[in-house]
């Protein structure tokens, strides 16, 4: 078993972590407080090719491994976990479109995902579904050659930011066989944006999407009608070990940042580190994190083998970001008062990372996933 980066992805690896030190990390307080991205963020990330990353070659993109997506989003997320969503999400859905849509829709879509025009949010989660994902409500009426679209979507991160989105509607009956996928603009008088209101992520701009009568047509189906459930679904075979990475970076960049603070701060005569009360715990959680790391690039490796990827996957992502939030714990205690202030990344950090045990998927749904797949949906819950 392989445990090293190609050349290629080690220099993918340097090349996202000068652009993320130079672009983002100076920026991290301020979209914080500002609760949006910066002016020019994300056209900096465009030229930079993050949307690019997944996308073909033929319609523009780099056409990269998940490997490399999973390395280009552990150096965003250490500079700035909330900066990374655009990018899993053109890595997402960019995936449904090119395996789902036809030819024509692919070459319509996916050159503007590449090059950061259309930025793209996926509109999954409704009031009364976010893990029951199969129950969504928000309906599509067919109307002449095409749908309209009513009802609303919730927590849909960068909601604020979007200018399309992958709409999930019912356009038969109950289940997940009733469900179909439209790629839309978000600029329609029938639509209605809000934000929300979080205790971290803050600049990701997640919010409400209301559909007050939206129309669709024909060309904005991906995929065949009632397909939609099943695309996403296998999507998240990926992008769920693409969360998990995040989490990892987020929480080893605390504990860098922890570890420094050991050798800088001295108490009753000598540095902090000497105690084992302080270094234990932070060893602790470095073997925790490297080994749920192991987990998501298994995951990632087996997508790119055309492999199944979905248990490692799915046990990374309840894994990655609970190990991480426990990380980033244990590194402000380590911190003290320097680590609750505000004033650092610490406290930031602990904030952003616990959402990611909500996003695309809670502990229990994934482990309900790993199950299944396990026993067989007749032994699993």
């Amino acid at each position: 078993m392989d445990f090293t980066f190609t050349p290629s992805q080690n220099e993918l690896a340097k090349r996202v972590g000068e652009f993320a030190a130079d672009k983002i990390a100076p920026h991290r307080k301020e979209q914080d407080s500002d609760a949006t991205y910066r002016p020019g963020l994300i056209p900096d990330m465009a030229a930079a090719d993050l949307f690019a990353l997944r996308i073909p070659v033929r319609y523009g993109g780099l056409g990269l491994d998940a490997v490399s997506a999973g390395i280009a989003l552990e150096q965003l997320a250490a500079a700035d976990l909330s900066v990374c969503f655009p990018v899993l999400n053109s890595a997402l859905i960019g995936g449904v479109l090119a395996d789902n849509g036809t030819p024509e829709q692919a070459a319509c879509w996916l050159p503007p995902l590449a090059r950061g025009e259309h930025v793209v949010a996926l509109a999954l989660t409704e009031p009364a579904h976010g893990t029951d994902a199969a129950g969504i409500q928000l309906r599509a009426r067919a109307d002449g050659d095409g749908w309209v679209l009513t009802g609303e979507k919730t927590s849909i991160m960068i909601a604020a930011h979007a200018t399309h989105a992958l709409v999930f509607a019912r356009t038969g009956g109950e289940g997940p066989g009733g469900i179909s996928a439209f790629y839309t603009p978000l600029d329609g008088e029938r639509i209605r944006r809000e934000r929300l209101t979080d205790l971290g992520c803050r600049a990701g701009g997640r919010g409400r999407l209301v559909f007050d009568g939206h129309r669709v047509g024909p060309g904005d189906l991906v995929g065949a009608p009632g397909g939609g459930f099943a695309a996403v679904m296998r999507g998240f075979g990926v992008s769920r070990a693409l969360i998990a990475l995040m989490a990892i970076a987020v929480g080893n960049a605390a504990l860098e940042e922890a570890y420094a603070h050991a050798t800088r701060r001295t108490a009753f005569g000598q540095p902090l580190g000497r105690f084992q009360s302080v270094s234990f715990p932070l060893v602790e959680h470095t073997t925790l994190l490297h080994a749920a790391r192991l987990v998501a690039y298994e995951a990632l490796c087996r997508a790119d083998l055309g492999e199944d990827p979905r248990i490692p996957s799915n046990m990374a992502k309840w894994w990655a970001p609970k190990a991480a939030v426990e990380a980033v714990h244990q590194a402000l205690l380590t911190m003290g008062h320097l680590g609750w202030s505000e004033d650092g990344p610490i406290a930031q950090r602990l904030r952003d990372v616990i959402g990611l045990q909500l996003a695309d998927g809670t502990a229990a749904a994934t482990k309900l996933t790993v199950a299944r797949l396990i026993l067989g949906r007749e032994y699993a819950p």
